[in-house]
């Protein structure tokens, strides 16, 4: 009995022992799987963080809206714009791990001068990290497809000075080939199949081969091309004429270079703030893996937008259909001309001298003239074509009145009025006749009585008729002598 009550006791404390060690061991494993886990969490996280180092490369002629475009997606209102090679940035945000992020973008100068400055910005390490933008200026559609052909040469150009390791520019162009081949409309029943597959998955699956004038030119670099001023459209409707046909040609040109080139299209206006979200998430899918949802947009004209791996030719043959007066292969250059410059003729402003100048002049011309004698002008082309000498001796006789001075009762001077009449009769009295005689006849003058006096007045009239009927009859042979003298 006592053995048996000894192996009772001995089997009851090797029991507590053994449970005591169990729950030691399980706390110790729950401290272990604790710590694990936080310190998985912690690993995670920072395996998480948005990447840093991602690079917008902005091209475009002159006046195209480069800054004011990544000012707007920076949401920024006022900004320096400056020459060379400009850096902005803009930000972006993961709300899943609530972390940010800086997106550089770089703005390279529309002259032609600075593309050597794209070195500073694409290496060969920064390559696979970044993204082009190709900007168009929509309200001068005619540098359409010359702007387009310049920056992607000096693309072309700067990547083929860069010295990429062929396994690294395979690799590269082959992510562009993929992102053809595997995209997916979004909304459409192919968007329930996972575009992420396994790695046994990828080697087992088909992918179609490229379609006709696909990714013809391969930069390894994915590019944008963003159509900027598109609320210019309307001006060009009924400033040029241009038609919707026009529209549908320009479209169809640049989704052809698109599609060469593997680059996404859009259409934005800074002005009106259209497709700026659209272009934002855009760049943030294409760069940090963001998921992105947005349709391909071609039915409004002014807010298209065809994401890469969207387009082929018989999509852009549709527009072809609308075509009336154009053929799809016509000449870009000779369809969408440039208009002729009007040239403003600029009238010269004339300006007022000063006033004192103006009357110096007036007094200096005023000072070579002959000085005029009071009272008013006799004009010597208003003779009588015959040379009568009535005409003559009464508009003397009227300036001679007129220059006569005014006595205080109003009269003019009987003295000074008698002494112009007896001159005057005296000096038509012996004038030379018809021939070169002396006039005949009564050829003293009586007495001039006053000059208020009838008589005196008939007595002139009579001399002056009968000098002047004389004279009219021999007229044609010889002509009148004037020795009336005012």
């Amino acid at each position: 009995m006592a053995a048996a009550g000894r192996n009772t006791l001995l089997s009851a404390s090797s029991t507590v022992q053994n449970s005591t060690a169990d729950n030691q061991t399980t706390e110790e494993e729950d401290g272990q799987n604790l710590w694990s886990s936080i310190l998985s969490e912690v690993s995670t996280r920072s395996r998480s963080k948005l990447p840093s180092g991602k690079n917008v490369v902005v091209m475009g002629e002159v006046g195209s809206g480069k800054t004011t475009l990544v000012a707007k997606l920076q949401g920024v209102e006022e900004y320096m714009r400056g020459r060379g090679l400009e850096y902005l940035y803009f930000s972006v945000h993961d709300e899943d791990i609530d972390d940010h992020a800086r997106c550089n973008a770089w703005v390279l100068d529309g002259d032609l001068y600075h593309k050597g400055l794209q070195k500073f910005v694409l290496s060969a390490e920064s390559l696979p990290h970044s993204v082009a933008l190709l900007l168009l200026d929509l309200s001068r559609p005619w540098l359409a497809l010359d702007s387009l052909h310049k920056w992607s040469s000096v693309l072309r150009e700067h990547i083929d000075k860069l010295h990429v390791p062929p396994e690294t520019m395979r690799e590269l162009e082959h992510r562009l080939v993929k992102q053809y081949q595997e995209y997916v409309e979004p909304g459409s029943d192919l968007e329930a199949v996972t575009q992420r597959r396994n790695a046994d998955q990828e080697e087992e699956s088909v992918i179609l081969p490229l379609g006709d004038n696909t990714l013809t030119h391969n930069l390894g670099l994915p590019i944008v091309v963003v159509c900027t001023k598109c609320d210019a459209i309307s001006t060009l409707e009924k400033e040029h004429d241009y038609r919707d046909e026009h529209l549908d040609f320009i479209q169809s040109h640049i989704r052809r270079f698109c599609l060469q080139y593997g680059a996404s299209l859009l259409y934005t206006s800074m002005k009106e703030g259209k497709n700026l979200d659209v272009l934002y998430k855009y760049l943030v899918h294409q760069l940090y893996g963001f998921p992105f949802s947005m349709a391909a947009q071609v039915v409004e004209r002014d807010a298209v937008f065809i994401p890469a791996g969207w387009d082929n030719e018989k999509k852009i043959s549709i527009l072809h259909e609308n075509f009336q007066t154009l053929k799809a292969d016509d000449v870009f250059e000779e369809v969408i001309v440039k208009p002729p410059v009007r040239k403003f003729v600029h009238e010269k402003e004339v300006l007022a001298e000063d006033d004192q100048v103006f009357l110096v002049k007036l007094q200096s011309l005023l000072a070579k003239q002959p000085p005029v004698t009071a009272g008013r002008p006799v004009d010597p082309t208003n003779r009588a074509p015959s040379g009568s000498p009535r005409t003559s001796n009464r508009s003397a006789a009227a300036n001679v009145a007129n220059v006569m001075p005014m006595q205080s009762g109003g009269q003019t001077s009987e003295g000074v009025l008698a002494n112009f009449f007896n001159s005057l009769l005296t000096k038509k009295a012996g004038s030379p006749g018809p021939g070169g005689q002396p006039a005949t006849g009564s050829s003293t003058p009586g007495t001039v009585r006053k000059s208020g006096s009838k008589l005196g007045l008939t007595d002139v009239q009579a001399e002056l008729d009968r000098i002047s009927s004389k004279s009219e009859l021999d007229s044609t042979n010889t002509p009148p002598a004037e020795n009336d003298q005012s």
